[in-house]
């Protein structure tokens, strides 16, 4: 089984997020690029506000493919505390890294949110949309006092599903392919998305939210 595209991977989980329907504290946040016309149609069926929840990896030094930590919207860091010490990364070197990848995640949130605030999190049923998953690295970094996180991803490794709800109150995965091979092999279409379509269906989503 796939799904045609991620428009369709929408609309299946949405089927799955009922219980979430016309609930005014609940929040969708999608993963760009692939995680927002995912999350698209979550949030229109859901009768829920849409937008981005990005999270940059805090690369070691020299080799920046290991990740020591990860930063997200909404101000929270991640440190893996494990690979700090094993490596001798000093506090200077985090904060530095921190603070370039911080520039680059306003900048980011700033291309994709335009003029319009960040959502309040604090409080909210917070339901976070990415178009698949593998490790599941970028759903492990939390966010700041949501009520309840709930993750949802039309596929991923079922070890992947099973060691999220340790973290989440609520783990969606429509699909658990085995073997899982990629987040792609369960799409017949996976093509790119681009910036401008996230920032189409982000601004979409907001004049649906507010009756425009």
């Amino acid at each position: 089984m796939y799904f045609r595209n991620r428009t369709e991977a929408g609309q299946v989980l949405a089927r799955r997020l009922q219980q979430y329907k016309n609930q005014p504290d609940v929040l969708i946040l999608g993963l760009p690029r692939g995680g927002v016309p995912v999350a698209y149609e979550v949030a229109r069926e859901l009768n829920a506000p849409l937008d981005v929840f990005i999270v940059r990896k805090l690369g070691v030094p020299g080799h920046e493919e290991l990740g020591m930590g990860a930063i997200a919207t909404g101000g929270v860091r991640t440190l893996h505390e494990g690979i700090i010490r094993e490596i001798g990364i000093s506090p200077q070197t985090i904060e530095a890294v921190s603070a370039r990848e911080q520039a680059e995640l306003e900048r980011r949130e700033r291309l994709y949110r335009g003029d319009r605030p960040a959502p309040t999190i604090k409080g909210r049923t917070v339901v976070i949309v990415d178009d698949g998953l593998a490790t599941g690295s970028t759903m492990k970094a939390a966010i700041q006092d949501p009520r309840q996180v709930i993750v949802a991803v039309p596929t991923a490794p079922s070890e992947t599903c099973e060691q999220l709800k340790e973290s989440a109150d609520h783990v969606v995965c429509a699909l658990t392919p085995e073997p899982f091979f990629s987040v792609g092999g369960s799409y017949a279409d996976f093509t790119q998305i681009t910036d401008g379509e996230v920032r189409d269906l982000i601004a979409s989503a907001a004049n649906i939210s507010s009756g425009v």
